[in-house]
Parts: structure tokens; C-alpha cells; sequence
């Protein structure tokens, strides 16, 4: 295991050690609350002589992807960041880099999305994302969002994949709060991350390629998507195996789906970013009460670990999804209908219960948490699960 420094740094600044720590060649860049001082951060590494990147100053966050797209198109490893409207701004630039297999990395400071106008967190900005074939990752503490975004690097660069990443924390509650952290050095990183050597690069006129063809009526856009699908499946595996050479260098575990008194737990909530810590904290608390209360932190949301939440899941009597972002019309929010859906096939159904709740940074305070456990407690004795969704903590 390799020598660490202790920080105590928000996760905003450790998200910028990071990307500085992994020598990207292009920064474009564009400031939105929570994400703010994360190109901040940067802007100034870059003053400073302290990383060697062209940062570019747009105009827009759609121009920041778009920017990302070409340098990134043209062989350069590229790295930015956004939040909330500006991630909505990007939408179409987002099928672009994933469609031409882009290995862009970005964080986002999850936030909510207006109207009305708020500046909280919530997932409603990342969610809307999920369909545009990006890899995403999330973070619950400081620690977590300075690891995922090194990963990323390696991830997306990957020869199976070559697919952009999203690497998330929650805004505020992650983004600005003062954690505790280890960070390693600058050549353990380097080295960890690689050299980025480009398989179709514009500027390579000694092997010439085309991007952004026009794919039409009898071109092969089918064929191309269906390509999209088999890397990012492919990239299941390969998260996994960079997620162990992590682990092994760092001492910090690492997994698509980590789980807490799992074991033999007879009632479990499903929940991403920083609540976990909530839900677990008072997990223990009815341990030591007697009940068999367990956590189940999904850490990579695409491609969604189904297999993995049906091992973590299988035999408990009841299961509530926490989902801090809507999905108006359809039966849940999005975590709980990806949780239910894999859960479908399994021989005994198990109960399951979807809430929503801390949508633009309401409090998540321990009582909400102590109310599911206490549910799925009825529930698992043999009440009747509710049908539908419930909103919780709403006055």
C-alpha cells in the first residue's frame, strides 16, 4: 500500500487534485453553482505552472462539451466539470460523446433542477443523464469523489471501453463540505493512470480517421449503438479490475455495489451518494436493538450492477429504494424501478418500497431514516407494502 497525505479538503478541491494529479492535455471549462471552484481550482493549478493543460474559458456549458468533444476527438485526454442546468444545457452533446466513443471525463456537483429556482441537492440533473450512454459513478464522501474521478481516467480509456465518465458528489453536502482525506502523490497517480495514447485521434494524419459521419436511412447507426450497448456492458469488468488495483494501492475498498450488515439482514435500504452515511449510522443504532437492519450503497449507477444488487439482496424480507430524484408518470423514481427490475426475476419476490425524498437539499434528517427502517420492520412482520411512492419528510 502506497504513503498517503492526510487532508482535511472539501470535495470540491479534492475533485480538482484529482483531475490536476491525472495531467489532462484540455480543460473547458464553465462555472455553475456547486461546481464552481472546482474550475476554479483548476484555473489556478494551471496559473501556477502546476499542471500543464489548455484551459479554455467558454462560453457556455454547452460549448464546454462541445469544446471537450474536440480535443478529445483530436487525441487530447480531456477532463471538465458542471452542475444541474448546465449538465440539462449539454443534453445533445452528451449522445455526442458517447456515441463517438469519447473518453471524456466529467464531474458533476449533483443539483436540483428548476424551476422553481434552486441551488440544492438533489439527483434530478444526473438522472436526466442516464440514457446518454455515459459510465456514471457516484461518491458519498470527500474521499470517495477524489477516487472515482482517478479511476475514471483509467476507465474510460480503456481499449474495451472508450466511453466518457461522469463522476458525481452531492452539491454542498459533498461539494463544500470539509472532509477527511488521503491523497497520494503525484507520480503514483501518473503512474496508476497511465499515459493516454489515442487508438483514433483526428491529428493522427498517418492513420486517418472520420468522426461525426452522417449515418442515415441505410447507414449503419444501428449498428453503431449496438456497439455503444457491448462497451459499456464491457465496461462492467473493467471497472471492477481497476477498482482492485485501487483498493490494493490505496487500502480503500471499492466496489459497484458495498454493502453494510448485509450479511444477514432481514430489512435493507438502497440508496446512492451521501445519505448512505445517514442510513447506515442508524442501521447500527437498531442493531444494537435487535434488528437485523442492513445498507446497500449503489457506487456505480452505469451500467447498472442488477446482478450484484440481486446477490446483495437475495432473502431479505423487505427492501425500500431511496430515490432523491423524480421520475413524473412512472411508477417510482429512477433507482427504484432499475432496483425493481432486477429484482424481478428472482424465485421469491421480495417486498419492495420506493421514497422520495431530499429533493432540493431538504434536510435528511435521522428521524426520516428511523420512519423506512420502521416500515420495512411492519412490512417484514407482514403488513401490506404500500403501493406507489411516498414522499418523505414533505410537509
Amino acid at each position: 500500500m502506497v504513503d498517503q497525505k492526510t487532508l482535511a479538503a472539501t470535495g470540491n478541491s479534492l475533485v480538482a487534485e484529482a483531475i490536476r494529479q491525472c495531467n489532462p492535455d484540455v480543460i473547458p471549462a464553465y462555472p455553475i453553482t456547486p461546481q464552481t471552484t472546482v474550475v476554479e481550482e483548476l484555473a489556478k493549478f494551471v496559473a501556477q505552472g502546476r499542471m500543464h493543460a489548455e484551459y479554455i474559458n467558454v462560453e457556455s456549458e454547452h460549448s464546454a462539451m462541445s469544446a471537450s468533444v474536440g480535443a478529445s476527438a483530436a487525441g487530447a485526454r480531456v477532463a471538465t466539470a458542471t452542475s444541474s442546468q448546465g449538465l440539462a444545457l449539454m443534453w445533445e452533446e452528451l449522445h455526442i460523446a458517447a456515441g463517438m466513443r469519447l473518453p471524456i471525463v466529467m464531474f458533476n456537483a449533483n443539483r436540483a433542477l428548476s424551476a422553481p429556482i434552486n441551488i440544492h441537492c438533489d439527483h434530478s440533473d444526473i438522472m436526466g443523464a442516464r440514457d446518454t450512454g455515459w459510465i456514471i459513478m457516484f461518491a458519498e464522501t470527500a474521499q470517495e469523489a477524489y477516487d472515482n474521478t482517478i479511476m475514471a481516467f483509467r476507465i474510460a480509456e480503456h481499449p474495451d471501453v472508450l466511453l466518457p465518465v461522469l463522476t458525481t458528489a452531492d452539491g454542498f453536502i459533498t461539494t463544500h463540505s470539509i472532509d477527511r482525506a488521503e491523497v497520494m502523490d503525484d507520480e503514483t497517480v501518473a503512474k496508476f493512470v497511465g499515459e493516454y495514447v489515442p487508438t483514433y485521434a483526428l491529428l493522427d494524419t498517418d492513420n486517418p480517421t472520420s468522426h461525426g459521419n452522417f449515418a442515415g436511412l441505410a447507414g449503419p447507426y444501428f449498428e453503431f449503438k449496438k456497439q455503444e450497448r457491448t462497451a459499456i456492458d464491457a465496461s462492467k469488468p473493467v471497472i471492477k479490475q481497476v477498482g482492485e488495483e485501487f483498493s490494493e494501492l490505496t487500502g480503500r475498498p471499492f466496489d459497484l455495489v458495498e454493502t453494510w450488515g448485509m450479511e444477514d439482514a432481514d430489512i435493507a435500504i438502497v440508496v446512492i451518494g451521501s445519505t448512505a452515511g445517514n442510513a447506515r449510522h442508524v442501521a447500527r443504532d437498531l442493531r444494537t436493538k435487535g434488528v437485523k437492519a442492513g445498507v446497500v450503497k449503489v457506487r456505480v449507477f452505469r451500467p447498472f450492477p442488477a446482478e450484484e444488487l440481486r446477490t446483495a439482496l437475495k432473502g431479505v424480507k423487505a427492501v425500500a429504494v431511496l430515490d432523491r430524484s423524480e421520475s413524473f408518470g412512472a411508477e417510482g423514481g429512477p433507482l427504484f424501478l432499475e432496483v425493481r427490475s432486477a429484482l424481478y426475476d428472482l424465485e421469491t419476490r421480495v417486498p419492495l418500497v420506493n421514497y422520495i425524498y431530499g429533493l432540493g437539499g431538504s434536510d435528511v434528517r435521522l428521524e426520516l431514516m428511523e420512519q423506512v427502517f420502521s416500515d420495512l420492520s411492519d412490512i417484514a412482520s407482514g403488513a401490506t407494502a404500500p403501493f406507489g411512492l411516498t414522499y418523505l419528510g414533505t410537509r
